[in-house]
């Protein structure tokens, strides 16, 4: 049995190297976080950050219509969850991705506004 995160803090963050990112409102956004920039001009490194941004607009973001931002926000938590603990993953053997791991999987919680 793999058990849910109660604790939602953001360990690592991998971007790209755009200017956003560069920027001190970033930075400071980042509360202690760490940052790992992918190495330029090398997309494969972004593979699974744009993989899981695909699956989040198909699955959740456009799936539905929200009444407000922080609906959508609430149910986003609850999706992260399935998405982790409960949704199969063809690179897992079908199994979610929550299985690999002992302390189980987080993810960062995407910001679409």
């Amino acid at each position: 049995m793999v058990r849910c995160p109660r604790h939602h803090h953001i360990e690592r963050i991998v971007t790209d190297n755009g200017a956003c990112y560069r920027a001190g409102t970033f930075t400071r956004a980042l509360l202690g976080s760490r940052h790992q920039r992918i190495t330029p001009y090398t997309p494969r490194h972004n593979g699974k950050v744009e993989r899981y941004n695909r699956i989040l607009a198909e699955e959740f973001l456009y799936a539905r219509e929200w009444n407000s931002e922080d609906e959508r926000a609430a149910a986003l938590g609850v999706w992260n969850i399935h998405y982790n603990y409960h949704r199969p993953h063809g690179t897992a053997g079908g199994q979610p991705p929550a299985v690999r791991l002992q302390g189980g999987v987080t993810n960062v919680l995407a910001s679409y506004s």
